[in-house]
């Protein structure tokens, strides 16, 4: 899917090994160290995930630790943590500074519907994401998505600078009427886009 030779398998950071409430952070380290030296390079993060433990996580097992040309890092935003454009730049920036590092590999508009897509277009979160690439502070911006084919075909066409699509795609999901992995996958070939892989053995 991504550019390179590496092999590019998602180390998610929205489950990880637990002390009770708190990150297993030896554990994790230990996991990421193992991920990197078996060629595996992908991490992926966000906002909410475990309450803003996960994007700590990453700064202390993985960004502190490891040169930052030796990974991959996307990052989301998510409508739960901004309610007009203006919070957008001031979450980013917090995002950076919680994942330890100065740019995201690919930062997702997270969880796309219909929906939620009004909701990001009407506090122009998508053209601040776009701003922030042409800062240098992302290097591709794209979205993660849950609706049916339709919609995502009418997201990519409204916003062709998308430049990778992460959806749901599975055996179990590819003829879903609900999910429609296979029409989302065949709408990303459509308007050549990349597929960012999720799920991919069921939830």
């Amino acid at each position: 899917m991504l550019d390179g030779a590496k092999k590019h398998f998602v180390f998610g950071y929205m489950r990880l090994p637990m002390n009770g409430d708190e990150v297993d952070i030896e554990q994790t380290k230990q996991m990421v160290d193992y991920f990197l030296e078996n060629g595996f390079n992908y991490f992926d993060t966000a906002h909410g995930y475990l309450e803003g433990k996960s994007e700590k996580a990453i700064k202390t097992c993985l960004a502190d630790r490891h040169k930052r040309d030796e990974f991959i890092l996307t990052n989301k935003l998510t409508n739960f943590y901004f309610k007009k454009e203006e919070d957008i730049r001031p979450l980013f920036e917090q995002q950076l500074e919680a994942c330890g590092v100065e740019y995201f590999d690919y930062y997702l508009m997270h969880a796309q519907s219909a929906e939620i897509f009004k909701y990001f277009k009407e506090r122009h979160a998508y053209e601040t994401a776009f701003a922030l690439k042409e800062e240098g502070k992302i290097k591709h911006v794209g979205i993660s998505f849950h609706d049916r084919a339709e919609v995502l075909d009418a997201i990519l066409t409204e916003y062709p600078q998308i430049e990778v699509v992460q959806i749901q795609f599975n055996y179990l999901d590819y003829e879903d009427p609900a999910v429609q992995s296979k029409k989302c996958y065949e709408v990303c070939r459509k308007h050549n886009k990349p597929v960012l892989v999720m799920e991919p053995v069921k939830g």
